[in-house]
C-alpha cells in the first residue's frame, strides 16, 4: 500500500478541487465530458469515478485507479459499495456519497482502514460531484490518499 504524507495528500486534494472548480460555470456542476485526465495526470493512480443511480441512490465504481488496488486488496472497478466494504464501511460511504449528491457540494474527510485490518492507516478522501445536465449529480469524481496514522489523530479535516 503506497502511503502519502498528510500534507502531500492535502495538496493533492487542493489540486484536484481547484481543477474541478475551474470547470464550473455559474451554478452549474461540471460533467464527465468536461474532465480531461491530463489536467491531473500525476493523481490518476488514486482517482475514482463513481456512478450514481438516481432512483436507488446505489453507487458503482465506474473506474478505480491502479493505486487503489492495494488499498482495497483487488480490483474494485465495476463493483458496488456492498461488494467492496463490510456493512459498517458501506454505510459510511453511502452516507457520505448521499451527502455529495443531495447537497451538490464536494465532500472531504477521512476513513480508517481498520475494516481492512489496517487500523494504523487512514484514507484521506475527496469526492467531487459531476452532473450531465449541470444540476443533478449522476457521477462523483474521487481522490484517495492513504496516510500512516489512525483516523482519530487527524485534525482539521471534516466532511464538507
Amino acid at each position: 500500500m503506497q502511503m502519502a504524507a498528510p500534507s502531500a495528500a492535502m495538496r493533492a486534494h487542493e489540486e484536484l478541487f481547484t481543477y474541478w472548480a475551474g470547470l464550473r460555470r455559474g451554478g452549474r456542476l461540471p460533467q464527465r465530458a468536461d474532465i480531461d485526465p491530463t489536467g491531473f495526470k500525476r493523481l490518476l493512480p488514486s482517482i475514482s469515478l463513481v456512478d450514481v443511480d438516481p432512483v436507488t441512490r446505489d453507487y458503482r465504481l465506474r473506474l478505480a485507479g491502479t493505486g487503489l488496488y492495494s488499498v482495497y486488496g483487488g480490483e474494485i472497478t465495476g463493483k458496488r459499495l456492498t461488494d467492496i466494504y463490510n456493512t459498517a464501511a458501506a454505510d459510511y460511504w453511502r452516507t457520505e456519497l448521499d451527502n455529495v449528491v443531495r447537497t451538490r457540494r464536494p465532500g472531504v474527510g477521512y476513513h480508517s482502514l481498520a475494516w481492512r485490518g489496517a487500523a494504523h492507516m487512514t484514507l484521506l478522501w475527496l469526492r467531487l460531484p459531476l452532473a450531465s445536465n449541470g444540476q443533478d449529480v449522476d457521477m462523483i469524481l474521487g481522490y484517495d490518499a492513504v496516510v500512516g496514522f489512525a483516523a482519530d489523530a487527524v485534525s482539521g479535516i471534516r466532511a464538507a
